[in-house]
């Protein structure tokens, strides 16, 4: 996926670090994609004041929706692209050879490295029904320079939860360690990635690991949150974020009707990032630099088959040097 609201990072003095639980509920931004017949899209991370969460650094929904997808090549630096559909199937090109279609329950996982290019198209040449997640996961410094990778998985362990009350809840582990279970998809930082179903009248414990930081983010139906010391159960429905913090063991979770969410985690990021349009760095000038490779037309990116000389462009820079967004929870 692509931005086009490549707006300026923020200055801060410096990140706060969390260092206990959080009760926070954040809602997703609608932004555009796709210009005039833009394709519907609501973004969960970053927000202002929470630019990650462990090394999950952004995070779009696109649907659900009718549409027709045709996200033509674009780049990426420092980051990988996490591709997780619920309805629809999803043509991946890029510029390393893949070509593939992403279908429900499957995992696109794409690493950047120092340089990709990659586009993104719904199959066939009709609206159709699209709903996904496409998630961004920070490289650390020992991987963001190295080479490019693309990985399909449709091998994702299914785990259950044993109900507290009621039927069981299940969840697949897409990236990273849930439950005691992992995702056979490469990571570079400890990290978690699992999309929870919770039955109806179900009441689940979802286990956690102190040290890391969490996020729940509604995907179907209302989950009631009991975060254990708070004043009162939370409800997250679609379109929203809870942020959880650090320091938990577990969080208690049920529904009345049945509820779908994918949760986030991990160890908190090594480092404050800039983020500027498809690029994750930690300077204006190595961000300011891909930019120009990307505009010129240099190997870095590559190729991607099939599209000829079609691509986006990038947007302009913006007249202010591009500072790292720092965390202030």
């Amino acid at each position: 996926m692509t931005r086009l609201d490549a707006d300026a990072t923020e200055l801060a003095e410096a990140s706060d670090p969390c260092d206990g639980p959080r009760a926070m509920l954040l809602e997703s931004r609608e932004v555009p994609l796709g210009g005039v017949r833009a394709m519907e899209v609501h973004r969960a991370l970053p927000q202002r004041d929470l630019p990650t969460v462990g090394a999950w650094c952004f995070l779009d929904r696109f649907g659900p929706q009718v549409t027709r997808m045709r996200v033509e090549p674009h780049p990426h630096i420092g980051l990988q692209t996490v591709t997780w559909p619920f309805v629809g199937e999803v043509r991946h090109r890029d510029s390393i050879g893949s070509d593939v279609v992403l279908r429900r329950g499957q995992l696109n996982l794409m690493t950047s490295g120092a340089g990709i290019a990659h586009s993104e198209y719904s199959v066939g040449e009709d609206a159709v029904p699209l709903d996904a997640l496409q998630l961004w996961v920070a490289l650390p410094d020992s991987r963001r320079h190295g080479g490019p990778a693309f990985e399909q998985r449709t091998d994702l362990p299914v785990i259950d939860l044993p109900s507290e009350a009621g039927p069981d809840a299940a969840a697949v582990v897409v990236l990273g360690d849930f439950a005691g279970a992992s995702s056979p998809a490469t990571v570079y930082t400890p990290i978690a990635g699992a999309e929870v179903r919770v039955p109806g009248g179900g009441r689940v414990r979802l286990p956690l690991q102190p040290e890391w930081e969490y996020a729940l983010v509604g995907v179907d139906g209302s989950l009631d949150v009991d975060t254990e010391g708070d004043a009162a159960s939370l409800s997250l429905s679609p379109q929203h974020l809870l942020y959880l913090g650090a320091r938990r063991t577990h969080i208690e979770v049920s529904s009345a009707d049945g509820a779908t969410v994918f949760l986030l985690g991990g160890e908190p990021f090594e480092d404050d990032l800039v983020m500027w349009w498809n690029f994750v760095g930690r300077t204006h000038d190595e961000i300011a630099e891909a930019r120009e490779e990307w505009e010129t037309g240099s190997a870095r990116f590559g190729r991607v088959a099939g599209h000829g000389d079609v691509r986006i462009p990038a947007p302009p820079l913006p007249g202010v040097r591009l500072t790292q967004r720092c965390r202030r929870t």
